[in-house]
């Protein structure tokens, strides 16, 4: 184990600004390749972040079904172009860019305008094309984030001007990975793995590799530091608090009780289980029209469905 080593074996670009890389990770021990391999990959897939337009406002489009006069492209063509554009740069903070044109002209990525840290991978990626000398005015909302955010979760009631874009956060496309036993004159066995990775150009696969080795460390570097501690007693309270807390917020209803004890109940305003729990089994008794048999019948469906015992 001690003579590990990583070597890239191949490293290009290749069309529309993907990155390609090929890695070999030697010395393993049997099973450790899986093992790596297999976590590094749902890593570099899940957890890495990017950069990508959350939003835009199009100056006099009111919402996606929209036509814009003199524009080939309708309004949801045009979110659909931008989602591909992708942004490379370092900073965490939600960022603005613009756009103002004047046709007859193409549009494409490159003519928006950016922050001084923030650019553009695929600057040549098009976006609309302007048939009348019509002017058209874009802001951009970019933000950053890991995996996938849905456009209902990204978005408050401030942010009611834009239009909304299902945001694509993951700098890597896809990994693949293979492993290979190797024999040494002694017939002892070591593996060897291979990994394939496709980025979109806004990280290389070394660094992407990397800040995956490193997020791996980093958690289990806390799981390493975390000292124990003794939470046993709060343990056995949560969990004979929890017994009862889940059924709280079920309907009477859900009980499935006669109609007689089911009208008793909800005439004392009895809605819910954890309503019922309020009442000891005497003062239940003294509902109108709640009888012995009646409250038997509530204290047998509370044991045998939900395991509450009421004394």
């Amino acid at each position: 184990m001690n003579n590990i080593s990583i070597k890239c074996l191949k490293s290009e670009k290749l069309q529309s600004g993907i990155c390609y890389g090929q890695f070999l990770i030697n010395s393993l021990h049997p099973g450790q390749g899986i093992t790596i391999g297999n976590q590094l990959r749902r890593v570099l897939l899940a957890d890495l972040g990017g950069k990508a337009i959350s939003a835009v406002r199009i100056a006099g489009v009111r919402h996606e079904f929209s036509t814009i006069p003199g524009v080939r492209e309708d309004t949801l063509e045009i979110l659909l172009n931008l989602k591909g554009i992708i942004f490379k740069g370092n900073n965490k903070e939600v960022e603005f860019g613009r756009l103002r044109v004047q046709g007859p002209m193409v549009i494409t990525a490159d003519l928006i305008e950016l922050p001084e840290n923030l650019e553009i991978v695929n600057s040549n990626h098009y976006i609309a094309t302007i048939s009348t000398s019509s002017i058209l005015e874009f802001e951009f909302k970019i933000e950053y984030g890991t995996g996938y955010k849905l456009a209902s979760q990204l978005f408050s009631q401030e942010d009611e001007s834009y239009l909304e874009l299902d945001s694509i956060f993951m700098p890597v496309q896809k990994v693949d990975f293979k492993i290979e036993n190797v024999y040494d004159n002694s017939n002892n066995i070591t593996e060897r793995l291979f990994m394939d990775i496709w980025t979109d150009g806004s990280i290389s696969p070394n660094d992407a590799l990397k800040s995956a080795a490193q997020i791996i460390i980093n958690l289990f570097t806390l799981l390493i530091e975390n000292k124990p501690n003794n939470e046993s007693t709060e343990t056995k309270i949560n969990k004979q608090s929890l017994s009862i807390k889940p059924y709280t917020n079920i309907a009477v209803e859900e009980l499935q009780l006669s109609v007689r004890a089911y009208n008793c109940l909800k005439k004392a305003q009895i809605n819910t289980v954890g309503d019922l729990l309020q009442y000891s089994p005497e003062k239940l008794q003294e509902l109108k029209n709640f009888g012995k048999k009646s409250a038997d019948e509530v204290f047998s469906t509370l044991k045998n469905k939900l395991g509450i015992i009421l004394k």
